[in-house]
């Protein structure tokens, strides 16, 4: 595999942003290289390897338009499909070649990760966005206890291979959940970490089999982590997992810190009726129900925001509200004040709002 990424043409970029618009230089230029955009960070899939029973990991070759990321951060990953551009979000693992590896899972009924899982082939290219998250590793070297659940190790990978390659300054329990045993992803890496530093420990746990029920996050005791009161807690999964993570650890430990690539399922939708939201730059008033995100009220209209992750993690969704009052669905809190970003995937009207959509 060329290890080099594919960059933007030698021709002057300067001049060429004063003579042309980003789309048109796109436009003449991929037909060159498909890598090569005035301002777009792009990458193209090179090579594709099964992980587990059911994920892929596809490894990324960028062009010069990618500026990087830290380990555990996510990207907004764009492709177009059936002639739509559709964006997820995706944890990468930075390579020491300077690609980018994401492992996909298949879920049903998701067109981007079946896609990505089982038709992308070598050659497609994607669009990336700059790298957002706060899940990474500081340099003061806490004690660190990461949780993963399912697709959640993917970030968890990124940071262990960060903190391998400064050679594991602190001491880090990883605790890695999955239904069955043969839905672990990188398991034969994660053990040659754990045997060539000894400050790791890999603990794998099949809530679906002999593990069974007293694994999970919120029952398992965790005697063998010394000092939790001073450890670091990193979780990643979906979002009842996350939850659960939350209640069994906050305010136990030094820290706690969390991502959930699905909203959990909690009772958190508990306004009834219906409100109207103006869209002030389009003109539409459309009339919405409490009882749901503004993201997807919206789409039931047929208006099509801008979003990403849906998770309110990467603030892709986010706009600004003129007036009236939002509830945030997963903690209940209320916002007023005027001018404000609201994140559209997990904000509910409360009230007659204003946004400039």
């Amino acid at each position: 595999m060329n290890a080099l990424p594919a960059t933007k043409p030698r021709w002057p970029l300067r001049l060429a942003r004063r003579a042309v618009s980003p789309a048109l230089f796109d436009f003449w230029a991929g037909r060159v290289n498909p890598l090569w955009t005035l301002e777009q960070p792009l990458a193209r899939v090179v090579s594709r390897t099964a992980e587990s029973r059911d994920a892929v990991t596809l490894v990324l070759c960028p062009n010069g338009h990618w500026t990087g990321m830290r380990a555990g951060q996510h990207v907004n990953l764009g492709v177009t499909i059936g002639g739509r551009r559709l964006i997820r979000s995706y944890s990468p693992t930075p390579l020491d070649d300077g690609t980018l590896a994401i492992t996909v899972k298949a879920i049903t009924g998701g067109v981007v990760s079946t896609y990505l899982a089982r038709e992308a082939a070598l050659g497609t290219v994607v669009t990336l966005d700059t790298a957002f998250g706060e899940m990474t590793v500081p340099a003061d070297h806490e004690a660190l206890l990461l949780l993963a659940a399912g697709s959640g190790i993917t970030p968890m990978r990124a940071l262990l291979r960060d903190l391998a390659a400064r050679g594991m300054p602190t001491v880090v329990d990883l605790y890695y959940w999955a239904r069955q045993r043969d839905e672990f992803c990188f398991v034969d890496e994660l053990m040659s970490l754990a045997a060539a530093h000894p400050r790791l420990r890999v603990h794998f746990l099949a809530t679906r089999e002999g593990d069974a029920p007293d694994a999970r996050v919120d029952a398992l005791a965790f005697d063998g982590v010394t000092d939790l009161d001073q450890r670091r807690v990193l979780a990643c999964g979906p979002g009842g997992f996350v939850e659960a993570a939350r209640a069994r650890f906050q305010g136990k430990v030094a820290g706690f810190d969390a991502e959930a690539f699905s909203l959990p399922t909690l009772a958190v939708i508990d306004d009834a009726g219906e409100v109207e939201v103006h869209l002030a730059r389009s003109g539409r008033t459309l009339t919405l129900s409490r009882g749901q995100s503004l993201l997807e009220g919206l789409e039931a209209q047929g208006v099509k925001p801008t979003h990403g992750c849906r998770m309110g993690i990467c603030n892709t969704c986010a706009c600004a509200r003129t007036s009236g009052t939002t509830r945030h669905t997963l903690t209940g809190d209320r916002s007023s004040e005027p001018s404000s970003q609201v994140r559209l995937c997990v904000s509910a009207p409360a009230t007659d709002l204003i946004l400039d959509l």
